[in-house]
């Protein structure tokens, strides 16, 4: 993250994401595969080191280097694409809306204070409830604890979609989308970005 200014001199949040180039690798059709999507390939600076032959056969109808990130992206068939073109930052521009997808940073084990912000009980005069759960269901009906409950748990490492960041600029030679706020996931994670 970083932080840039507006006409009126106000500090702004910043992101700044790599965002492309993203190759076509293959083109699902209704016909053939059920539905429509295309399938796109992050080019990364590094390459994957010692790709499987599987995979070098699937990118070779599309021309372009065995990538680490796969994703599917719904295309209704507007326009006519097809394997080995590419998507790069230009598609956005500065001022429109987008949604981010990412995977949330992940905080181990948690209790219910942290995890489901719980208030907790007293802290002093021999309390002995500080930071546990409380109850957790009745004894007599239902008999046992029903789904869902609040409890200690696996905190964070969940899928998360940060919906109408608007996008502040774009810089094509660099790769480098800049958004308004945050997205989700630590430094380096992968994101999906969707036109809102």
């Amino acid at each position: 993250m970083t932080q840039g200014f507006d006409d009126k001199g106000n500090s702004i949040p910043l992101t700044v994401i790599k965002a492309g180039p993203c190759t076509v690798i293959q083109k699902k059709a209704k016909d053939k595969d059920g539905y429509e999507a295309l399938q796109l390939g992050l080019v990364e600076e590094k390459a994957v080191k010692k790709p499987k032959k599987a995979a070098q056969g699937h990118f070779k109808k599309s021309e372009s280097p065995v990538t680490k990130v796969l994703r599917e992206f719904h295309y209704g068939g507007q326009g006519e694409v097809k394997e080995g073109d590419q998507f790069f930052v230009d598609i956005f521009k500065a001022g429109e809306k987008v949604h981010v997808t990412g995977t949330s940073k992940g905080k181990g084990f948690a209790g219910v204070v942290k995890r489901h912000h719980f208030r907790g009980g007293g802290a002093s005069h021999g309390s002995m409830f500080h930071r546990a759960p409380g109850s957790i269901g009745a004894s007599s009906y239902p008999s046992r604890v029903v789904r869902g409950l609040r409890m200690g748990g696996h905190m964070g490492y969940d899928r998360v979609t940060v919906r109408n960041l608007t996008v502040f600029e774009t810089d094509k030679e660099n790769n480098l989308l800049v958004v308004k706020g945050a997205i989700p996931g630590p430094n380096g994670g992968y994101v999906l970005i969707h036109k809102a």
